[in-house]
């Protein structure tokens, strides 16, 4: 009993916050939230495990201390990380496909000098792809590193339980906090846009000819 006090104090604090640190969430999708929190209800020690839904390290790391341009750019390398991440694959794959490469003899030689003559042998074809494939993996290593983790944290949500009751009320649990991140981005790359847009007019002012 005191348990269950103690969660819907720690939800009504939740909604409160969430509703006085700004005016993405109307008052009647709190009270929904609250309405469905009460159907969807799970024991608090499932509730406050320490797993959440959607992990928060991604927005209250060092990402939330770039500004908005910054912000931008980072998005640029989450895509180029997942570039050379599936490049990273494909190679793999071809590696794979590459035939296995066996003990030559003299007569193996010359049965087979005929069919690779022109065309690279199967050796420097590997070698080629090893080399690529190294020269991929150290420029993801070295400057991507932050863009993986992001992708990790992108592709783990692809294998959250969707029918799983507890994920279902946990993940309503977490969505003010959530929505409220995703519509604060949203007004700072409107707000950066503007300021793009009156730079660009002030420019345009002051570079004009004169009569």
């Amino acid at each position: 009993m005191v348990a269950t006090a103690r969660a819907v104090v720690c939800l009504s604090l939740w909604l409160s916050v969430c509703q006085v640190r700004g005016s993405y969430i109307p008052p009647k999708m709190n009270k929904t939230i609250q309405d469905l929190l009460q159907h969807y209800s799970i024991p608090p020690k499932e509730r406050f495990n320490g797993r959440p839904v959607f992990s928060k390290e991604p927005l209250t790391g060092k990402m939330e201390k770039l500004n908005i341009i910054c912000f931008l750019s980072q998005g640029k390398r989450v895509f180029m990380g997942g570039v050379l991440e599936t490049y990273e694959k494909l190679i793999g794959q071809m590696l794979k496909q590459q035939p296995t490469p066996t003990p030559q003899t003299d007569g193996t030689n010359k049965r087979l000098a005929s069919a690779t003559a022109g065309t690279g042998s199967d050796d420097s074809v590997r070698t080629g792809l090893n080399y690529i494939l190294e020269r991929v993996q150290e420029l993801k290593k070295h400057h991507y590193h932050e863009q993986e983790k992001l992708l990790q944290e992108l592709n783990s949500l692809q294998h959250i339980k969707l029918d799983n009751r507890v994920v279902q009320s946990k993940a309503l649990w977490e969505l003010p906090w959530l929505y409220e991140e995703a519509s604060s981005l949203d007004d700072a790359n409107m707000l950066r846009r503007r300021r793009r847009r009156r730079r660009r007019q002030a420019w345009r002012v002051k570079t004009r000819p004169r009569a």
